[in-house]
């Protein structure tokens, strides 16, 4: 790696920092109806607003020792952890496609990701930010980014995306009118069907098997290894969009590879 590379892989760790402890603050606030803007970042338990310094993604909460500056309560590692997954993310895709204009729906598919699943996780619900704003920014993306799509033309990229996003929200809408069918209640969220079609419209309708397959299995071991510790029952509702989301982030850093290698394996077996 050349000077010039590490410089901008540096460059963009920081950024990806930056936008961490910008999804912290969206994480947090959206659920509860409050603007992501005003007020400045304040500490939660005494309300006192928090120096530039103090908001210095990952090292800012280094500095202070996990706890607040003025009233010493302690401040969850959460904050930095999503800040350095963010900036190991973002670093990874562009190191995959460097210096490529596709890096930029790509961060942005990351960033509502990451949005979507830490919301799941904490309320059993995916902002509509993240879903319908995925499928309308997705075939945008790749209007004027056809590269996504490895098509030649803006008219093939959005034409890609459009198909990806039928696939994608059909097959999880006929998945969840099937399971309710059989199990008389919800089999997903409605939500989970939304977030498909946005990552179909981003990935491509090449994706949608992959990460069918990969998120009910990471769900499978997941919620089976929750019952048998004791920390779940077999009614309980488990969020499935974060699975949804690492499958998708699986695939978009190399996890198509995984699958046309798997695919050819399957072939070559059954000849």
């Amino acid at each position: 790696m050349s000077f010039v590379d590490g410089y901008f892989t540096l460059v963009v760790f920081l950024f990806g920092a930056c936008w961490g402890s910008f999804l912290n603050v969206c994480i947090y606030r959206i659920p509860a109806e409050l603007s992501v803007v005003k007020p400045r970042s304040r500490c939660p338990k005494c309300l006192t607003n928090l120096a530039w310094k103090d908001n210095i993604p990952i090292f800012g909460w280094l500095a202070l020792g996990g706890k607040c500056r003025y009233c010493k309560a302690p401040i969850s590692p959460r904050y930095p952890s999503i800040e350095l997954v963010a900036a190991l993310l973002f670093t990874w895709v562009w190191l995959l496609h460097p210096y490529e204009l596709r890096v930029v729906p790509y961060w942005t598919m990351v960033f509502g990701l990451l949005l979507g699943s830490m919301v799941d996780f904490d309320e059993m619900w995916i902002p509509d930010r993240c879903t319908i704003g995925g499928m309308i920014a997705g075939p945008v993306f790749s209007f004027l980014v056809p590269s996504m799509h490895g098509a030649d033309t803006h008219m093939g990229g959005l034409l890609q995306s459009l198909l990806g996003l039928a696939v994608g929200f059909g097959s999880l809408w006929l998945v969840s009118v099937i399971g309710k069918l059989v199990l008389k209640k919800d089999a997903m969220g409605f939500g989970d069907v939304k977030l498909m079609g946005a990552l179909g419209a981003f990935l491509g309708w090449q994706s949608i098997i992959f990460i069918v397959f990969v998120s009910s299995l990471l769900g499978t071991i997941v919620g089976v290894s929750l019952i048998a510790a004791g920390k779940k029952e077999w009614q309980s509702r488990i969020p499935f969009g974060p699975y949804i989301s690492l499958a998708a982030i699986i695939w978009l850093l190399g996890g198509f590879n995984l699958w046309a290698w798997y695919v050819d394996w399957i072939r070559s077996t059954a000849y």
